[in-house]
């Protein structure tokens, strides 16, 4: 409990006492007036006031009446979450996800894109402006009432920097994109790695709540990791811890162009579907290759399960030298790694189980698509604390 503050700017203090309010508000969910007063220690028409206000603000809703205590029935107060909007948006390989967020990180619209190959980096701003557009539209959301967007990218980005330092897909090599992105959609933008992002959704709203240690492995275009430690993101002196799909996993090569790792080039999505051509022959768009090979397995090809074997086996290399390294408590699988069977976790388990000294959980990611924007939305929530809307208000 909080003793009022009586002295001082007057402004300043109205301001203070507002914070108190709102704060409190939201950590009781639904709170009645008298019960503000209680808590904060500010007099009843003070606190009458400053909700008053605050209505008028949109920050606060009247909900409904609470139970008596002998008296009139209360009117409950609740936090308006619908008051404002946060954006989010993830590019992963040739697809732009967005989505429109309440401040409770509950997603409002949401929309996918294609994006033309190869990226260019203007025409992919381009897209973001237009895919904003339409979600404000779809929400029934203003561009007003819009806080800020989060912005998960492929490759090393610097955050407070606000640049890119490798990304070769879009060309945005030592750019200042975070600059031009504010620029151009005319709101706060929080850039970061993609798998970062997907890493702090799981995180925060999937099977990661609970735990301190975690990393999070993605098996997609290409291979990343995501790194909680005691409970904090470890980036590295440069941000470019977890870019493992730059581990010497699978034969030894030539860089092309410095884009991929020796791990992701044999072992990311697009190096199992080539090393798969002579196996499955009618693969379709948009399936999982894992799921064929699983299949084609079950129907008796040999090939397919030594090929499923052989992914299973390096997908574990990189496993054990997380596990060597970081001695997570949970490691979560991701990705393609999301349609590994049974079987196969069982065989990744006893290989870690033979190769290191402490296995971590296994756990498969449960947000799919979702946990990258849940991780974008969120990093802005960090970002802007409620308070805040205070001055926004």
């Amino acid at each position: 409990m909080r003793v009022p503050r009586k002295t001082g700017n007057s402004k300043l203090v109205k301001k203070l006492n507002k914070e108190e309010v709102l704060q409190q508000v939201i950590q009781h969910g639904q709170i009645s007036r008298a019960d503000i007063s209680k808590q904060t220690q500010l007099s009843r028409p003070c606190v009458s006031a400053l909700v008053d206000e605050m209505i008028q603000e949109g920050l606060l809703q009247e909900v409904g009446m609470g139970d008596s205590r002998g008296g009139r029935k209360p009117i409950l107060l609740e936090y308006n979450y619908q008051a404002y909007a946060i954006a989010g948006a993830i590019f992963e390989g040739s697809t732009l996800d967005m989505t429109i967020a309440n401040l409770k990180g509950e997603f409002m619209a949401r929309c996918r894109k294609r994006l033309d190959q190869p990226a260019n980096g203007e025409r992919v701003i381009e897209d973001l402006v237009a895919g904003l557009t339409r979600l404000l539209a779809d929400s029934g959301m203003s561009h007003d009432q819009l806080l800020g967007m989060g912005v998960g990218l492929q490759g090393v980005t610097q955050r407070g920097q606000g640049t890119v330092s490798f990304s070769p897909s879009t060309g945005w090599m030592d750019s200042p994109i975070q600059e031009a992105l504010e620029a151009r959609l005319g709101v706060p933008v929080i850039i970061d790695n993609d798998v970062n992002l997907m890493t702090l959704g799981e995180y925060v709203r999937g099977v990661g709540v609970g735990h301190s240690h975690v990393v999070y492995m993605y098996v997609g275009t290409g291979i990343g990791a995501g790194v909680i430690l005691d409970g904090q993101f470890y980036r590295g002196s440069r941000e470019a811890a977890g870019e493992i799909g730059f581990m010497m996993i699978g034969p030894e090569q030539h860089r092309r162009n410095g884009a991929s790792g020796v791990f992701e080039t044999h072992y990311s999505v697009p190096g199992i579907m080539q090393q798969a051509e002579g196996v499955l022959s009618d693969l379709q768009e948009g399936s999982s290759v894992i799921e064929e090979l699983i299949l084609h397995a079950r129907a008796g090809s040999v090939q397919a399960q030594t090929l499923l074997d052989d992914v299973y086996r390096h997908w574990a290399y990189g496993m054990a030298n997380i596990v060597s390294i970081l001695n997570p408590e949970l490691l979560i699988l991701s990705g393609e790694m999301v349609h590994i069977d049974d079987e196969g976790v069982k065989k990744i388990q006893e290989w870690l189980t033979e190769w290191v000294p402490k296995v971590p959980c296994l756990k498969k990611a449960t947000l799919g698509e979702q946990a990258g924007l849940i991780g974008a939305v969120h990093s802005v929530l960090e970002a802007f604390p409620s308070t805040r809307l205070l001055d926004k208000a």
